[in-house]
C-alpha cells in the first residue's frame, strides 16, 4: 500500500494526486492544503477540456443532456475529480441545468402509472448532487429533493419503467438519488432526506449490491465489472462508493461485493477499469468524451478506478 499510494501521489493527474492525499491522511487536510490541491485541479488538463466547449456566455452550447459533454455531465464530473467549490464561472451551466430540469414542460411530461411516478430521477438528483458538491446549491435544489422524495417507490426506490406491471426499482435510477439525499441530509439535517435515503439504500443492500433476491444470480453481468466514470450506470465500485459516502459501508450484506472488489485487485494493488460507458475520437454522437480516462485492460491499473476502489475500502476498514 505505501507503493501503490506513492505512485497515486506522484501522478501528473491532479484529480489522483488529491484523491490520494485524502487517501493517506488520518484527518482533515489543511485549509492551504486543500486549496492549493484543488486548485491544481480546476488548472489541469482534463478539466480545461471537459470545459472547453463553454462559449463567451459560460454555457455550454449543447443541450444539457447531450452525452456526455453536457453541462448536466460536466458539472457531476468536476465534483467527482474535486473541482473547488463556490466558482462563479460554473454558475452558466448551472442555470443550463436547472433551467432543463425545472421546466414547466419536463415536469408536465412526467407520469405516474399504478401509483408509481415513472421517472429517470438520475437526471434530478445528478444535478442535486453536483450543485451541492461544487458549493453551487440555492433554494432550487431544494425542490429538486422534495421532488424526488416525492416520487420514491414504496420499494424505496425510482424507475422509469413506463409498464403497468413494473414494480421493482431500478438499480440505475436509484444510486444517485440516494447519493444526493444522504449529501442533503448531511448539509442541511434533513430528518426527511436522511430516512428517504436509508429505504433507498436498502434497494442495494437486500439484493448484496449484485444478486437477484430470488435465487442469488447475479443480476447484470456489467453490474460486476468495474468503470469510470460511471455516469449514469451502476456497477459495483459506484454502489459501494455510494454506500460508504452515505455511511452505510459497515452495513454486513456490503461484504459481499467488497470481497468481489478485493478479488479484482492487482499484484501492484491497484484496479482495473474493466469496460467503459464512452468513446472517444473523431465522432461527434451521443456517448463521445472529450477526456480519456485511463486504460481499459484486465491486467493494468487504472488510477481513477484504483482511487475510487481504495476510497471504498478504507471507509470498510479494509485498507491494508
Amino acid at each position: 500500500m505505501p507503493d501503490l499510494l506513492s505512485n497515486l501521489l506522484a501522478s501528473d493527474e491532479p484529480a489522483i494526486r488529491y484523491k490520494a492525499r485524502l487517501l493517506q491522511a488520518a484527518a482533515p487536510l489543511p485549509a492551504n492544503e486543500e486549496t492549493s490541491l484543488r486548485e491544481a485541479v480546476r488548472a489541469s488538463g482534463r478539466v480545461c477540456m471537459l470545459l472547453s466547449e463553454r462559449e463567451h456566455d459560460g454555457t455550454i452550447p449543447l443541450g444539457p443532456y447531450n452525452k456526455w459533454r453536457g453541462a448536466h455531465w460536466v458539472l457531476p464530473i468536476l465534483a467527482e475529480l474535486g473541482y473547488p467549490p463556490g466558482d462563479e464561472a460554473l454558475i452558466p451551466l448551472r442555470e443550463q441545468v436547472l433551467n432543463c430540469w425545472l421546466s414547466d414542460a419536463h415536469f408536465k411530461s412526467i407520469r405516474s402509472i399504478d401509483g408509481r411516478t415513472r421517472r429517470c430521477a438520475s437526471q434530478e438528483s445528478n444535478a442535486a448532487w453536483s450543485l451541492m458538491s461544487l458549493g453551487l446549491t440555492d433554494a432550487r435544489v431544494d425542490t429538486l429533493i422534495e421532488r424526488l422524495i416525492g416520487w420514491q417507490w414504496p420499494d424505496g426506490g425510482w424507475n422509469c419503467d413506463k409498464r403497468p406491471e413494473a414494480h421493482n426499482s431500478s438499480f440505475h435510477e436509484s444510486l444517485i438519488p440516494l447519493r444526493a439525499l444522504a449529501l442533503y441530509a448531511k448539509l442541511t439535517g434533513s430528518r426527511q432526506a436522511g430516512l428517504a435515503a436509508e429505504r433507498a439504500a436498502e434497494i442495494f443492500l437486500k439484493r448484496r449490491l449484485f444478486k437477484r433476491q430470488s435465487d442469488g444470480a447475479i443480476i447484470n453481468d456489467a453490474f460486476i465489472r468495474l468503470h469510470y466514470p460511471a455516469y449514469w450506470h451502476y456497477d459495483i465500485l459506484a454502489g459501494l462508493k455510494v454506500l460508504a459516502e452515505a455511511g452505510f459501508i459497515d452495513d454486513p450484506r456490503c461484504a459481499e461485493a467488497l470481497d468481489l472488489l478485493e478479488s479484482k485487485r492487482l499484484p501492484d494493488g491497484g484496479f482495473p477499469a474493466e469496460g467503459k460507458h464512452y468513446s472517444t475520437g473523431a465522432s461527434r454522437g451521443s456517448g463521445r468524451s472529450l477526456v480519456e480516462w485511463g486504460q481499459v485492460s484486465q491486467r493494468r491499473m487504472n488510477p481513477f478506478v484504483t482511487a475510487d476502489a481504495l476510497y471504498v475500502l478504507k471507509c470498510a476498514g479494509r485498507w491494508a
